[in-house]
Parts: structure tokens; sequence; C-alpha cells
């Protein structure tokens, strides 16, 4: 209402480095804890911000969001790579330098925005009710049985992603604890074999303009839900050594699994958001996603975990936990096919307008 969401963006990340770099210097949980909060509460809004700036220069620009927006946005996913093997190969991953690393990359970020091209507020100067200046006028997409489907959907495949991102390392590093697994490569660097997922993800990116527009986004969201059946079901199958193969075969089935999911479900809300609503809309996908549903994935995976699949020693029954969640992924999938409908238009991807 008042900022450009570009210089938004700048002091979010801005304010998430000073955070960061406060963390390795507290020693008490709940302390802790709450400082962490704080950092993601300034954090995950960037999300969406980032998408409403590129959006809105690609069209000011004229450009095909469709076909030019995944270009630009794989360069995200190589700035995930190179952190993750940094903070590999530094030998941080179980260290709290780590912060002082992502401390530095959200400054450096943070400064930068401001360079961003200019993207004010729609309509600024207007009077606007309460719900608009809340931005709170998105949920009005629920009104749509299509949209409300799409949204409770989203936030159970975001359920599916915090899955694989809370326990994806944890299960690499757990093999360090069997004797014949622990001086093997992808339990010394567990980050540098799961960054095989991003790499994917790079690759798939560029894709999503042809699955997009050739098969529109009920069939691409399915290939998403497939792919991470695929994804849990491999995990299941595989281990550092002889079953390697199986766990490099799953990180790049997770490029199409993630991609596939939220780089083309942003692309679907933006052509279904009216102008005055694209900014909301993008972070009510992200709520639904990143916010709801991480926290659902979070919470009932570990309450599930810990009834049924930890062991009387303390251990984890891994083939268990991953197999669960591949079969969650499988009936997410069933019924998003069974009720999920909308009809495919080229046209509509093809000339979404500012």
């Amino acid at each position: 209402r008042w900022v450009n969401a570009e210089r938004l963006y700048g002091m979010f990340h801005i304010a998430g480095a000073i955070l960061l770099s406060s963390l390795p210097a507290i020693d008490n949980p709940d302390t802790f804890f709450w400082v962490l909060l704080l950092t993601m509460m300034f954090y995950m809004p960037t999300l969406a911000l980032a998408i409403t700036v590129a959006y809105s220069s690609m069209k000011n620009k004229g450009m095909d969001i469709i076909k030019d927006y995944p270009p630009v946005r794989v360069w995200g996913t190589i700035g995930f790579i190179v952190a993750l093997w940094t903070v590999s190969l530094l030998g941080f991953e179980t260290s709290p330098l780590q912060f002082y690393v992502a401390a530095a990359a959200s400054l450096v970020l943070g400064i930068y925005a401001f360079t961003l091209p200019k993207c004010p507020p729609l309509a600024r100067g207007h009077k606007k009710k309460l719900v608009e200046e809340l931005g709170l006028n998105a949920f009005k997409l629920f009104k749509s049985t299509k949209m409300a489907l799409f949204f409770i959907f989203a936030m159970l495949l975001g359920a599916a992603l915090q899955l694989t991102n809370a326990y994806g390392d944890t299960f690499l590093h757990d093999f360090a604890k069997i004797p014949e697994y622990s001086d093997l490569l992808a339990v010394k660097y567990p980050a540098i074999i799961m960054s095989v997922s991003q790499i994917s993800e790079t690759l798939f990116i560029l894709t999503i303009p042809f699955f997009l527009k050739r098969f529109g986004i009920k069939k691409v969201m399915l290939m998403s839900m497939v792919a991470w059946v695929l994804r849990f079901g491999l995990f299941g199958l595989g281990n550092p050594a002889e079953g390697l193969w199986m766990i490099i075969l799953s990180c790049i089935i997770y490029g199409m699994a993630f991609d596939f999911f939220n780089i083309s479900g942003s692309l679907f809300v933006e052509a279904q958001s009216t102008p005055d609503i694209r900014a909301s809309a993008q972070g009510l996908f992200m709520m639904m996603t990143n916010g709801f549903g991480a926290f659902l994935g979070s919470r009932i995976s570990g309450i599930v975990i810990d009834k049924f699949f930890t062991l009387d020693t303390g251990a984890f029954d891994w083939k268990g936990i991953w197999f669960a969640f591949a079969g969650y992924a499988l009936v997410v999938a069933v019924l998003f096919a069974i009720f999920f409908r909308h009809k495919h238009v080229p046209e509509e991807t093809a000339n979404i307008s500012h």
C-alpha cells in the first residue's frame, strides 16, 4: 500500500540478516526459537514479494511470464545449490557458523534489492477498505470452487515439500550410525548429494512453459504428485551404498515434483487473479504451501513418526517412514484427479495481462 515491493523485499532481507547473525550467540532454546521464528516472519513474505517484483517488471517490459520467467527463476535454484555446497564443503552442516553464511547472503541480497526495477503499489493514493489494505481481498478467490480446491491441494503438496525438507538430510546423516555406511561420500556430505535435487530443478524449470501450455495446470500438477510418490518411494528403497542410484534418481525426480507444483502453481494463480489482488494472491499461495502446508506436514509427520516408526532403540524405521510418505502423496494425487476440475485453454496462460 505505501512501500514499493522491491524496497520492502530489501528491508526484510536486511532485517533477516541481522537476526540470523545473532542466532549463534543464543544459548537458550526458548530464546533461539523466538528469534528464529521472527527471522522466518521476515523471510517468508520475501518469497511472494520476489514473484511480484519479477512478474511486474516482466509485464512492464511486455514479456511473456510463462515463457520468460522460468529461465530467470532458475538462477534462484543455482543459488540454492551454491549455498548447499558451500555449507557442506566448509563443514558447517551441523555448525552454527552456517547462520553467518546465511546472514551475509541475506545482507547482500537486501542491499541489491534496492537496485531492482521499481514496483510501486497499485492504485496508490486511492482510498481502500481495511480488507484491501491488509491484502485479505485475495481470499475472495475461495469463492471459486476450482480455486478453493487448488489452494487446498497446494497446502497438501506443501506438506509433502516439508517432509522432504525436514527429513532428507536427517535420513542420510542417520547412516553414519551404521559402520558399513559411515565412511561413504553420501553420508559424509549429504547436502551435496541432496543438491542433485536442485540441479534437477534447474532443468525442469526450463520445461515448464512447454508442459503448462501443452497440458494445463491439472495434468502438470498430477505429474508433480506422481513424482512425489516416486521421490519418497525411492528413498525408502535406497541406501548410500549399492542403493545410492535410487537416492540420486529420487533427487532427479524431485525437480519435477517441486517445479511442476510450486512454479507452475504460481503461474496459474497469476493467470486466475485480477491485477488488483495478484500480489496478495501470490502471498496466499505461499501461505497455503509454505505456511499451513509446512506446519501441518511438520507437526503431523512428527506425531506419526514418533508413534509408528520409532523403534525401541530410538532409531527410526526409515523404510516405513518413506513408504508412508509415498502413500500419502498417492492418496493426494488420486483425490486431486477426482475432484479438481479445470478446462485447459492454452490462450489463458499465453495472455496474462497486468
